[in-house]
């Protein structure tokens, strides 16, 4: 769940309205994941393009890497215990897909994990300006040097194999590695900001929600689902009674994105933390709860309202979501809350620590002290079951292919 920043965000840049409006204009209603992606990566105007970004001061909205580093010292726990599940592979490529400014990232690896030797952690980020701050965080090689050999051979006989032993090594790029790997790709608040198209009930039929205009204006309009969306909304439905005019989230880019990682994963686990729900429950909440904007560190308006100028997030369904992991070849585990999983990675015994380091550095007010006493409250924030606490975990495994 996005939470409320501190600082205002950016203001709504001009043109999208025009250029969206054009472009109905000339090819009809546009469907709303069309709309959403316009309005989150169009590259002159869009949200993550012009600045919109997470982060207490100068960010949109708070997630958990950026309530502070025990979130990422969490992470940096269980991408040790995954190490040892897959054996202790050496390259262990771990890729963050949709990293931003790489917050995440720089506290796994502040964190110095067992695994650090073995790692080559690969940023995914769509946002040119986002990965540019990366480098304000974090050292950033080349694609080459964490997908790649990084000693080479002057024999142009010889096989140049990746060296072991040489990470950690970080690199950015803008999409999914081209390549196969061994190891795991997380993904913190990235499903999301998926596109989703939106369906509503009528009667037995799918109609499906669509971007159109009045006049000038940005408007709802209704048509019916062509076959192959009415069968994914069926997928998401998950056999659920519904009333006619119950709306639901179809992100087949989701399942596109799933399929993707499938194919280069050779071999290792799927780390997945978003806000999510079953049918009944987006059903019974209405598109209203599920369907989210954020602007200025606070709710926004109607996904509608000058489009570039907030994020725009959808809850998760999770009968999709495992639908779309099986047909992909994963293997899903029972599905957690954040809470849960962060208590079974013994983020209790961390604030324990911190709250002993506080008692005896307070009088001192020394950085040790300040960073102890700041774990009270980060895990208060990162187990809140009405915000953070609240979101799920899903894991996929990939079996040896």
């Amino acid at each position: 769940m996005r939470q409320p920043g501190l600082e205002p965000g950016a203001v709504h840049p001009p043109g999208l309205v025009e250029k969206l409006a054009d472009r109905i204009r000339r090819g009809g209603p546009i469907t709303f994941a069309e709309f959403q992606d316009s309005a989150l990566y169009d590259p002159e105007a869009g949200f993550f393009t012009t600045g919109g970004r997470a982060g207490r001061v100068g960010g949109d909205f708070v997630t958990s890497p950026e309530v502070g580093a025990l979130f990422g010292t969490l992470v940096a726990r269980y991408l040790d215990e995954a190490w040892r599940r897959l054996g202790e592979p050496d390259p262990f490529v771990v890729v963050e897909a949709g990293a931003g400014r790489g917050r995440l990232a720089s506290d796994v690896l502040g964190a110095l994990p067992a695994c650090a030797a073995a790692l080559r952690y690969v940023l995914v980020e769509r946002s040119a300006l986002l990965r540019s701050e990366q480098r304000g965080l974090l050292t950033i090689e080349p694609a080459g040097e964490a997908l790649g050999p990084v000693a080479h051979s002057t024999d142009p006989d010889d096989v140049e194999e990746l060296a072991p032993g040489t990470g950690p090594i970080v690199a950015s790029i803008d999409e999914l590695p081209g390549i196969t790997f061994e190891g795991v790709v997380v993904a913190n608040e990235l499903l999301d900001n998926l596109p989703v198209r939106i369906v509503e009930r009528t009667g037995a039929r799918w109609s499906e929600v669509r971007v159109g205009l009045a006049g000038d204006d940005l408007v709802e309009v209704l048509i019916d689902a062509d076959p192959g969306l009415a069968a994914e909304a069926d997928v998401v439905a998950e056999d659920a009674p519904l009333e006619s005019g119950v709306r639901l989230p179809v992100p087949t880019v989701l399942a596109d994105w799933v399929a993707a990682i499938a194919g280069v994963l050779r071999r290792g686990e799927v780390l997945l933390v978003d806000y999510a729900d079953d049918a009944v429950g987006l059903a019974t909440r209405g598109q209203g709860a599920w369907l989210r904007t954020y602007r200025h560190h606070e709710r926004g308006g109607s996904p509608l309202e000058a489009p570039g100028s907030q994020d725009i997030t959808c809850d998760v369904p999770l009968g999709y979501l495992r639908s779309a992991a099986t047909r992909a070849g994963f293997t899903v585990a029972p599905v957690a809350t954040q809470a849960a999983w962060l208590a079974d990675l013994g983020i209790e015994a961390l604030v324990d620590e911190g709250r002993a380091v506080w008692r005896e550095r307070a009088h001192l007010g020394d950085l040790a002290a300040i960073a102890g006493r700041s774990r009270v409250g980060e895990a208060a924030t990162l187990l809140d079951p009405d915000g953070l606490g609240a979101h799920r975990v899903i894991a996929l495994e990939r079996p040896v292919r």
